[in-house]
This record gives structure tokens, C-alpha cells and sequence, in this order.
């Protein structure tokens, strides 16, 4: 009987995530996942061109289940529109951490793609991101200035930079293990990067 190719999608990108979670871009082995899925060469090759394209798919199907709970975490805890951007930045990174915590396997796969930084599978993920993470800050930074959160004299660009830069960096900053899911101490860990930027970026310095 043909294989009922759409059914099999979930499967492969199953079998990819425990792949991938396991070893680095390199490593993995497009001939484990198909064997894991139970899947034919065929119709792998329905789906995805090639084991880029595969990872491609796997990394935004991650990202956006993570947005959809962030937005959705967000909207039932509190009116965002009443915190400033290093507030905003908090829950959030409190709510991303319930989301590694919810879903460790996409939490395993973020920590091994972040080791690929200086390969091209590195660059071309952020490529794919790039519209995504751009119009998010850019968003976030418009409202910020507006609100008068932000010091006067610090260009969009600059900001984005830094928050991106620090942001990015943070398993290299704490010096993370991919094997570490203590949820206290990654919001303590995220708490104190947060209140390093509000102490270098924002407008009120009171609370420092």
C-alpha cells in the first residue's frame, strides 16, 4: 500500500527532534531519521529537498510554538501595555522558561543549535529568523521609545543590537549545560542579565 505521505510528516520531524537533540548539525544522520520515522527515501524527499531543509522546518515549527505560548502566556497574566520593555523582557523570559520546562525536547534542540555558531547551518537558521526577530525588536523598541522607557541619545539600531547581542549570548554569559533546566536559577540568571541592561539602556535608573 502507498504510503500516506502527509501522515508521515509528524513522524519524520519526531524523529528529526530526538536526531537532532543528540548530535550536532554535522552528525546527525539523515539516514537514522528516515530509518526512525519508518519512512521510504521517497517520501522524505516529498517533503523536504534536503536534511537543510528538514532542520530549516524543525527550527521554526520550535520558534513558533514558542511564540504561540508566549503570546498566550502573556495575555493571561498581565496587560503588557502596563510594564516597560526590561518588565516585559522578564515575563517573558519567565514564560520561556516554563515553555523549556513544558518542552524539553525543543529546549534540547535550542541548546544544540546554539553550538553551531560559526557554522553555516548557524547563519542560515538566522537567516530564516531574520524577518521574525527584526520586526519583534523593532516593535518592541518603537513602543520602549514612546513610552520613554530607553535613554535619550541611543539610536533603535544600537538598542536592538545590544539586546540582541546579550540576549543571543546568555548560555555563553552563564556558562549553560544543555543537561541544566533549574528553573529558579535560569529566572534568577535572566532577572540579573535584564536589570545589567535597564541598568545600561534605560531612561529611569531609580530602582538601581
Amino acid at each position: 500500500m502507498k504510503e500516506k505521505s502527509f501522515d508521515r510528516k509528524q513522524e519524520l520531524l519526531d524523529a528529526a527532534l530526538t536526531e537532532f537533540i543528540e548530535y550536532s548539525y554535522g552528525e546527525a544522520s539523515l539516514n537514522n531519521i528516515i530509518k526512525n520515522a519508518g519512512i521510504s527515501k521517497g517520501t522524505f524527499y516529498y517533503h523536504f529537498a534536503d536534511k537543510q531543509a528538514l532542520y530549516l522546518s524543525l527550527i521554526q515549527g520550535t520558534v513558533d510554538a514558542k511564540m504561540e505560548f508566549l503570546e498566550r502566556r502573556l495575555k493571561d497574566y498581565v496587560h503588557d501595555d502596563d510594564m516597560n520593555i526590561f518588565e516585559t523582557l522578564k515575563l517573558q523570559a519567565r514564560f520561556g522558561i516554563e515553555f523549556a520546562i513544558e518542552k524539553p525536547k525543543y529546549y534540547l534542540l535550542g541548546m544544540m543549535f546554539l553550538k553551531e555558531k560559526g557554522n553555516k547551518i548557524y547563519d542560515a537558521v538566522m537567516d530564516m529568523l531574520d524577518n521574525t526577530t527584526e520586526s519583534y525588536y523593532d516593535s518592541l523598541i518603537e513602543k520602549a521609545m514612546s513610552r520613554g522607557d530607553l535613554r535619550e541619545g541611543l539610536s533603535p539600531a544600537y538598542i536592538k543590537r545590544m539586546l540582541t547581542y546579550l540576549l543571543y549570548h546568555y548560555d555563553e554569559i552563564f556558562d549553560i549545560k544543555r543537561e541544566e533546566l533549574d528553573f529558579d536559577q535560569m529566572i534568577a540568571n535572566f532577572n540579573q542579565l535584564i536589570d545589567f541592561i535597564w541598568h545600561g539602556l534605560g531612561a529611569d535608573q531609580s530602582q538601581f
